[in-house]
Order: C-alpha cells, then structure tokens, then sequence
C-alpha cells in the first residue's frame, strides 16, 4: 500500500488550481466541487496526462511530478490505475485479454497475467465474461471488467473518475456495492472524483471539496456531509445553508437578519453557516404566526417530485436578500396541491430555532484533521 503526497499548482488564462492532498496507505479520498472546481484537471495531473505548474506528486518514496526538478514521469510508468465514466475496453479483446493487457505491458510472463485477469474477473462476478469481447457486454458488465483491467497491473493509486456517472439506474447499485467490496478487499490506496454524496459516503473514507480551484472543505466523509460549510456541499448532502457570522442568537447573515440556531460555541462574527434539513422547511402562502423564530417570505422556482415527497426549490421574494436563494423545503403533494405551489408562487418558509444547526465556516486543513483523529 502507498501513500499519496500531492501539492498541485496549475494555471491558466483564468483559471488557477492550487490544492494540497494527501492519502493514507489503503486510503479513499474523494474529491467533490462543482462544475469547473478543478476535479479533472487534478486527476489529469495525478494520472501524468497533464503537468502541473508548481508543486509535486509523490506515491510513497517516489517522485512522480516535480516541475522544480524537471521530473514527469509519463503516465504507463507511473503506477496509476484509472477507472473513467465509460469503460474503454479494447473492442478487439476479449475481457481476459483486457485484464490481463496492463500485468502483460510490464513484462508479466503470459500465463500468469492471465492467471491474475482471471482472479480479478472472479472477484468482480464477472468471471463468466472471460471469453467476451465488450459489443457483447452490457454497460454495467463492461465496467466491472474495466475495473478489473484497472486494478490488474497493482498500481500504487487508483484514480476513480466518476465511475458510476454512465450506468442505468439499475446497474448503479450493484456496482457501487461492487467498487467498495473490491476495493477494500485489495487495500487500495484510491482518489474518488463523483458529484454523488452517495458514493462518497459507501466509498470514501474522507472527502475534500473543490470550489474555484481551492479546497474549501475537507475531513471525514460523513462528518463533512453532515455539517457542511459550502453550498456546493450542502446542496449535495441535500441540506439548506445559510451564510453569515455568528451571533449570541445564532446566526447573522449580510443583510442584518438573525437566523435563530442552535448555539455551535463561535466567538460572535466569526464566519459561520446555519444549516437544516429541506424536510424542517415547513411552508405557508401567508405569513405565520406562532412560535417559528425563522419565518421568510420566497417566491417558488422548481417543484421537484422525490418518491412521496415533493422539493420546493425557491429564490428570495422581489427585493429580498440573496442568501435565499436556492433553500428547499420538503412537502407532501397533498401540500403542494393546497399551497397551489408552481414556478412563480409567492409563499413562506418557516423553521424553527431547534432545527437550525449553527457552525463555523472555516476551512478545516489536512493537518487540523490528522490532528484531530
């Protein structure tokens, strides 16, 4: 098992990336960001595919990047394995002969590569596939076989580019269940790049968030989706967030208005976020009156069906503030029916102080973290 030891810098006309990583031996990291964070072009650079600016890339003691040092070790001598989007098997091969390409390509006398294809094959229950080539291979079976090919030539770090993206609905879950078997089972020391909390959940044992080329959140993989300090990860871990800095109530946001929480122990104007569940969101189409301390007025911009319940996305009303925008709130379409909710309708949304989680929006370092743990 290797570790990975990262500083990537790469700069473009505008766009810049600059990350710190670091993976224990038998690690899962996951990288999370949106759209344009940086999440290709640092696995481009981690697989060799792209040269880094500044920085390094080290797989245990050795030195795989370094542009100080003039060191780039291209990407078939590296010791990465990449599992993509789509499988890209050999079409000419057969699922044994694409297994076994990689342990063959390093000199790997025939027979036992092909011992070895044969044991992963078995491991991904894809065994019954070996004298398959892949036009007689459904998406979900090619993927299995790809990620036998990837694990095949037992790379020092294996890069996981959204692997799931390109499945059906029906496939997915058999190989997310399959990708946490297998690659726990090798003790693989792995970087998982995915837009899905779900995967980063089953898969990864810590998560770093990309926005705009820097890492804004980082730590373990359920504590970070549990109390998210981004909206990128809050939105993905299907939570509301508010921005803002603490104060004796709770939270302030930037244009005065106190959101009552739970108080998170925050020295008063440190940075912070308020964060609930869609599912706190209780919704009117005229002012409540009561106890809720949290009561905004919204206006509707998607109705979103989620199995029995309904997701009412909504912006701020006509003038109102932008940190709105985007909150959801959870209803049944009975409700939905009775608020007559649609694209446009103005309402309110109310939650109450115990259901408001305050905490600090500071980006938690690498080191804070090891630390910590």
């Amino acid at each position: 098992m290797t570790a990975l030891d990262a500083r990537v810098v790469v700069r473009r006309a505008a766009f810049a990336l600059d990350v710190e990583l670091r993976a224990e031996p038998g690690e899962v990291l996951a990288v999370l960001g949106p759209n344009g964070a940086g999440k290709s072009t640092l696995l481009g650079v981690l697989a060799g595919l792209l040269r880094p600016d500044a920085g390094h890339v080290r797989l245990g003691d050795t030195t795989v990047a370094d542009p100080a040092a003039g060191v780039h070790v291209p990407p078939h001598l590296r010791g990465v394995g990449l599992l993509a989007q789509e499988a890209l098997l050999f079409p000419h091969l057969t699922a044994l002969g694409n297994v076994a390409f990689g342990p063959r390509a390093r000199g790997v006398p025939r027979r036992e590569a092909e011992q070895r294809a044969g044991e992963l094959l078995a491991a991904v229950d894809a065994a019954e596939l070996a004298d398959r080539r892949p036009a007689r291979m459904s998406g979900g079976q090619q993927q299995r076989v790809a990620l036998a090919r990837a694990l095949a030539p037992r790379p020092d770090l294996l890069l996981l580019d959204e692997p799931l993206a390109a499945l059906d609905v029906d496939a997915t879950p058999a190989m997310r269940a399959l990708l946490r078997r297998v690659v726990r089972a090798s003790g693989q020391t792995a970087v998982l790049v995915t837009h899905s909390a779900l995967d980063a959940l089953v898969l990864a044992d810590r998560v770093v968030v990309l926005t705009d080329g820097r890492i804004v959140e980082q730590g373990p993989t359920r504590e970070v989706l549990a109390r998210p300090r981004s909206p990128f990860t809050a939105r993905i871990a299907g939570l509301d967030l508010v921005p803002g800095t603490a104060c004796p109530d709770g939270l302030r946001t930037s244009d005065g208005t106190v959101v009552a929480g739970r108080d998170g122990d925050l020295a008063d104007g440190e940075p912070a976020v308020a964060v609930f569940p869609p599912s706190a969101v209780a919704v009117f189409s005229e002012r409540p009156h009561g106890s809720p301390r949290n009561v905004w007025p919204v206006q509707v911009t998607a109705v979103e069906p989620h199995g029995d319940i309904v997701r009412l996305r909504a912006t701020a009303a006509p003038g109102g503030p932008g940190w709105l925008d985007g909150l959801a709130a959870d209803v049944t379409p009975a409700a939905v029916a009775e608020l007559a909710a649609e694209p446009g309708s103005r309402l309110w949304f109310a939650v109450k102080a115990t259901e408001v989680a305050i905490h600090s929006a500071g980006v938690r370092t690498a080191e804070a973290d090891r630390t910590r743990s």
